[in-house]
């Protein structure tokens, strides 16, 4: 099922969509969680802090579109409140493990430099997935003349993807192989997490 036909599904049922947005703010929380967990106490940048403050910015505000769903209720990230839990909390862990990997094998980095290299590889693969999933969601929310949007945080994700290549650029002269290693290895962790909440939407219905 392509996203916008998922979309279109979750969207329109009142119950999916909330558990769909709560499943998405987990999500950047646990991004932000992540960025936070690799910085450096004495070189942390102010992109870095920006960057993390925002994506905890992001989980809030998904967050609090739930409440312009009518009669939702999902005060926590408990697996009844969300869609696919076990691969939405896994998703982000395993894509940072397996980058992480590819980084010892490929740069043999240890220590702080392979957090913050898998800080940069991890992020930008995310940053792209979320330049293809926010806009065909926030497309379906315009035409089911939904009370949610994510529009500010399209624009948002959008600045983070050039900040992401900036910083890529000064890290390595041949950061796009590396990068594209790592949005290969993310696009088989989304299309198995896409699956698992496909599955799980049809069991519902």
């Amino acid at each position: 099922m392509e996203l916008k036909n998922l979309f279109s599904t979750i969207v329109s049922n009142e119950e999916l969509h909330a558990r769909w947005l709560n499943t998405l703010s987990l999500m950047e929380n646990t991004g932000a969680r992540k960025i936070s967990a690799s910085e450096d106490p004495a070189t942390v940048t102010y992109i870095i802090l920006k960057h993390a403050a925002e994506e905890h910015r992001h989980a809030f505000y998904l967050k609090k579109q739930i409440e312009k769903i009518e009669g939702a209720i999902l005060p926590t990230y408990a697996p009844a409140y969300l869609l696919a839990a076990t691969h939405s909390k896994r998703y982000l862990n395993q894509l940072d493990i397996d980058v992480c990997r590819y980084l010892k094998t490929e740069r043999n980095l240890t220590g702080k430099e392979l957090r913050f290299a898998a800080y940069l590889l991890v992020t930008y693969a995310i940053e792209v997935r979320a330049d293809e999933l926010y806009p065909v969601y926030q497309e379906v929310l315009t035409e089911a003349n939904s009370k949610v949007n994510v529009k500010s945080i399209i624009l948002e994700e959008e600045g983070h993807l050039e900040e992401m290549i900036n910083q890529l650029q000064h890290f390595s002269a041949d950061w796009q192989l590396h990068a594209d290693k790592a949005v290969a290895i993310e696009t088989r962790l989304f299309e198995n997490w896409v699956s698992k909440v496909q599955a799980e939407i049809e069991t519902a219905a």
